[in-house]
């Protein structure tokens, strides 16, 4: 698991998504790294079936249709699943949120007390960096807990 930052400090200085090896493995996937710089985050929608799908790819995995469109989503989501690394230092919290626009991501939950966490929980998507340099979207509960 890559180390990751929050703090503006680290984020001033790290080289963006452009130097990130993984992220431009995948160029269908810069104008997603490109939004996540700026704290937005985008879903894949097809002009066909008119469903947001995730994860980025360069053909929608519902039709097959290859007329898909960047969208931006609302942040918005549920917390369907989750398990807290309890041993992993530090430990964190793997979840699989489902977004306000259907579809569901494997993500980690941030800023929460892990005993407090509930299927379920409204959550909204936060942005941090990873030390290869592209903002990743996390989630943290939608209201303080």
């Amino acid at each position: 698991m890559s180390n990751i930052s929050n703090t503006n400090h680290e984020q001033a200085q790290s080289p963006g998504f452009e130097q990130d090896p993984f992220a431009s493995a995948f160029p269908e996937t810069r104008e997603f790294w490109s939004a996540a710089e700026a704290g937005r985050l985008m879903l894949n929608t097809c002009e066909d079936c008119h469903r947001p799908h995730w994860y980025p790819r360069m053909v929608c995995p519902l039709c097959g249709s290859t007329r898909l469109r960047w969208q931006q989503a609302t942040g918005k989501g549920t917390l369907y699943a989750f398990s807290t690394a309890r041993r992993a230092t530090p430990a964190y919290t793997l979840a699989y949120v489902q977004l306000a626009e259907g579809p569901t991501l494997l993500t980690n939950v941030v800023e929460a007390d892990p005993d407090a966490l509930a299927i379920g929980m409204s959550v909204q998507v936060t942005f941090r960096r990873a030390e290869e340099g592209r903002m990743m979207p996390f989630f943290k509960p939608d209201s303080p807990i």
